[in-house]
């Protein structure tokens, strides 16, 4: 174990999202202020309340796996290698590159694998249960996508899964930032992963009406901190960040986007759905961000905000930001108004645009802005990219039962 912790950047992002698949194509996405949101076309939706979702229409898993192994896996699992494959081309590293039993491998999900059981389901409800698969619940656990990973890649060092909703990759990337900081990896891929546009799924975030009903306007429909917002899009895809030491990535070259320096997790320990009406978690998430770096909160040049459209939750996490940022906070933008809510990939998703923001020195939008609520009073970055300058910012991540998750990183210049 080395005596200090080791400083860990992020070499490499691998985006698989409804606005674009690639670092690239991501993020030319996200300054442009494109919607990914659209009517829903992977099953009939048309005895559904709500029938708009962020889709991913143009993947195709055999681009990423030979096919006989592709099917083997659920959607989720598909989505997470390819944005792992991504991330290490993106960081310049073949899987063959770093010593094996130093890569860890942290990925987040909300759900799983709820596609492969519901097929399963229906086909013990109309067959019998001879006829489900004995690979259900190897294809249905949280912990598949991590695990294909490492098979594929060869990577035998700490191999882990978290599970805590919204905010499950920002989880993610804290543990890999602890093994890596703390000596049990050199490399980590940390990311998150879902893939949970399905008839049951979508019934109970309906039921629960949590979901925006603009069936006649999808790309308008999810508008964080607007006085119209009516709820988030439920939406799919995969990120993962490859994270490494400081040494280990200066040593090999690599372009470094920018350093985590800091993170903080808490509990609102307030109910299973809705936030804290103040935003206590998510205040002491960011509080706690801040003082592991030791950073003040003038010091934040950006923060990227969980955002996600929802009546309760935009005006939670406004109260939080004001408890922690005072009368100035800091530009807030939600990329949730763009590609939906990614749930177990938020989180990473967010991260990625993050140090984007940083490397280029510029805010993505929070689009579909119009009203403004003087409940959210924030700068959120209306409608438009905005050139900044951005040293330093932050990722927040907030999911159901309260889970917070904050990520404070600072550009590689800094």
């Amino acid at each position: 174990m080395p005596e200090s912790p080791r400083r860990v950047v992020v070499t490499g992002i691998g985006p698989v999202t409804p606005i674009g698949t690639g670092v690239e194509d991501f993020w030319r996405a996200l300054l442009e202020g494109k919607s990914g949101i659209g009517p829903l076309t992977r099953f009939d939706p048309s005895e559904f309340a709500v029938q708009i979702a962020g889709e991913i229409n143009d993947f195709e898993v055999d681009d990423y796996l030979p096919p006989k192994r592709a099917r083997r896996h659920d959607r989720f699992s598909q989505f997470a290698f390819a944005a792992g494959k991504l991330a290490l081309d993106d960081a310049g590293l073949e899987p063959t590159d770093p010593d094996p039993a130093r890569v860890a491998i942290v990925i987040g999900t909300g759900i799983g694998g709820i596609a492969i059981y519901e097929q399963e389901h229906e086909a013990m409800l109309e067959k019998g249960p001879r006829f489900v698969s004995p690979e259900l619940i190897a294809k249905m656990i949280p912990n598949a996508a991590a695990g294909l990973m490492a098979i594929e890649f060869g990577f035998t060092g700490p191999n882990e899964c978290t599970v805590t909703a919204c905010a499950s990759s920002g989880h993610a990337i804290a543990r890999a930032f602890d093994l890596i900081a703390g000596g049990m990896a050199d490399v980590a891929l940390a990311g998150g992963t879902e893939a949970a546009i399905t008839p049951l799924a979508l019934a109970s975030f309906c039921s629960a009406r949590a979901l925006s009903r603009r069936n006649d306007d999808p790309k308008t429909a999810s508008r964080p901190f607007d006085a119209d917002r009516d709820g988030f899009v439920l939406s799919e895809g995969a990120t993962v960040l490859v994270l490494e030491t400081l040494e280990t990535a200066t040593a090999r070259g690599a372009r470094i986007l920018g350093e985590i320096v800091g993170y903080g997790l808490s509990a609102d320990a307030y109910h299973t759905v809705a936030p804290h009406p103040e935003g206590a978690g998510a205040s002491a998430a960011m509080s706690a961000a801040l003082a592991k770096a030791s950073v003040l909160p003038d010091e934040v040049d950006y923060i990227n905000a969980h955002g996600t459209s929802t009546p309760l939750g935009d005006v939670s996490e406004t109260k939080a930001i004001r408890k922690v940022f005072g009368n100035n906070p800091p530009p807030t933008s939600s990329t949730k108004s763009m590609t939906g809510h990614l749930l177990g990939a938020a989180g990473s998703t967010e991260v990625a645009a993050t140090l984007l923001a940083m490397r280029d020195q510029i805010l993505p939008p929070t689009i579909n802005y119009g009203t403004a609520d003087p409940d959210c009073d924030l700068d959120v970055v209306p409608n438009k990219a905005r050139p900044a300058k951005v040293e330093m910012a932050l990722s927040n991540s907030f999911g159901f039962g309260g889970h917070n998750a904050s990520i404070l990183m600072v550009g590689h210049a800094r």
